[in-house]
């Protein structure tokens, strides 16, 4: 008769683990790999999109133009790429939830659905301020400050990369609340605390918008204004979570 050890389980449990890892990867990957082929007939009308803010500021008779022999190609299917991992982050984070989710709690499963909800809304709102404010304000201040001796011919390439990191920066800073809620769950903090140290916030969020905004006060302030308001956005979401204390009796 056959007995099974405690390290025969172990190997067991380990074994299936791998398994429903490898299982949700493949999953999140052939979630990418279909909205990508999807958006391939349409990489054209994208970078024309993503392109937008930038083209209606240009001088006339001014575009863009492609310093790489590939450039012109490679572009665009890099933004549909990047497009496709936007448009499947809430597929790529279901997998993710799915893999974690038996070994969480059930008060840890109730917090971690509304924070994982509120990180790729606030993502999508961050990017969704950058393009249709932060860009076209930028790119105005910018060409309106460049001497006319100087003719505006941006690289398509070096174009998107900086977009994207617009994207990506905002994006990030976006998600300062759930940062914050995430701290106070932990222990680390508390909601007074995050009150109390607003003033060494407030210096800290304009610091760090001068660091990775271009170097014009307009997008520094795009990003400083908004993220003090997440902050207290985080700080009034964090109360919610927090258990009231009892209070004592007389």
């Amino acid at each position: 008769m056959n007995r099974e050890t405690p390290e025969s389980n172990s190997e067991s449990s380990l074994l299936s683990h791998l398994i429903e890892l490898r299982t949700r990867l493949m999953r999140a990957l052939a979630g990418v790999f279909v909205v990508l082929l999807g958006l391939l007939p349409f990489t054209s009308k994208l970078y024309n999109w993503i392109a937008e803010p930038l083209i209606a500021r240009l001088p006339a008779g001014q575009s863009m133009i492609a310093t790489d022999p590939a450039g012109g190609f490679i572009a665009p299917v890099k933004l549909a790429f990047f497009v496709a991992l936007f448009v499947s982050a809430p597929w790529l984070l279901y997998q993710a939830w799915a893999f974690v989710a038996p070994g969480l709690y059930q008060r840890e499963r109730r917090l971690a659905l509304p924070l994982l909800a509120s990180a790729v809304t606030l993502f999508y709102a961050g990017c969704a301020f950058a393009y249709f404010l932060v860009l076209p304000s930028l790119f105005k201040f910018v060409i309106n400050f460049t001497p006319e001796v100087i003719s505006v011919t941006p690289d398509a390439s070096a174009y998107l990369d900086f977009v994207l990191v617009i994207f990506l920066a905002f994006g990030a800073s976006f998600e300062l609340p759930v940062a914050l809620v995430i701290l106070v769950l932990l222990g680390w903090v508390t909601p007074a605390q995050l009150k109390e140290a607003r003033g060494y916030a407030l210096v800290g969020i304009f610091v760090l918008a001068a660091v990775i905004t271009p170097p014009d006060v307009v997008s520094q302030l795009l990003l400083a204004i908004p993220m003090y308001l997440l902050y207290e956005a985080g700080i009034i979401a964090s109360k919610w979570i927090t258990p009231r204390e009892p209070k004592e009796s007389a």
